[in-house]
């Protein structure tokens, strides 16, 4: 006599929690294969010595990209448009990181110190908020604030030339994207993010503006000049 085992129905709860758990690996997994593009590009960049593009190009390849993305979000197109835009940081990232490698003499130290630190924040904040389930959705309003005012603020250092505010808007920067990823982890966890492409933008973008902040604080207190 065989014996069928019982199967129960899924419960509503039980369903979105498989759908956030489905959200979170999808998220993280595409997040991880464009951290590698990104970095590939800007290995591309380094390797062919290309110029910065410059402050107007870089701002309007990034929201430029990021519309589309945002447009293509529910398509299969809005992963090669993440692809795109991630690329396209690499590439303005590979000047930057030969300009440190050149102009100190511990420049190397000083990017895999950036690096280091960005990881280090970015998993232990996201683990936190993954692990407690703590709801962060509180934050929103304050860090959209901060960010709008930390990017105006950024603005005024390059146009003036003020190196005292481009550090302080720095620090601004290490604080806001630490608070961002806390919040977006807390979105996807919650429901207040669906989609994981954009999930991947928002933290993507996060871990650029933590490691540059961090490698230009790095290089202001601790770089030895050549």
């Amino acid at each position: 006599m065989s014996m069928n085992p019982v199967r129960y129905p899924i419960t509503g709860h039980e369903a979105a929690g498989l759908e956030t758990n489905k959200l979170i690996r999808n998220t993280y997994t595409l997040l991880s294969m464009t951290l590698l593009f990104s970095a590939f590009t800007a290995g591309v960049s380094m390797v062919f010595n290309l110029p910065h593009p410059g402050l107007l190009i870089t701002l309007v390849g990034y929201f430029g990209l990021l519309f589309l993305t945002a447009r293509l979000r529910n398509s299969v197109w809005g992963i090669a448009a993440v692809f795109a835009l991630t690329g396209f940081m690499g590439l303005t990232l590979g000047p930057i990181i030969d300009m440190y490698l050149r102009v100190f003499s511990n420049g190397a130290q000083l990017v895999m110190m950036a690096l280091g630190g960005t990881g280090v924040i970015f998993l232990g904040l996201s683990g936190y908020a993954l692990t407690t389930r703590k709801d962060f959705s509180f934050m929103g309003g304050f860090l959209a604030v901060g960010v709008m005012v930390a990017f105006l603020a950024g603005l005024a250092a390059v146009f003036f030339s003020l190196p005292g505010l481009a550090l302080a808007v720095s620090s601004m920067f290490v604080l806001l994207m630490a608070g961002m990823i806390l919040y977006q982890t807390s979105e996807l966890i919650h429901g207040g993010e669906t989609n994981y492409i954009m999930a991947t933008v928002g933290l993507y973008v996060s871990i650029y503006n933590l490691f540059t902040s961090l490698l230009h604080l790095l290089g202001a207190f601790g770089g030895d000049d050549r």
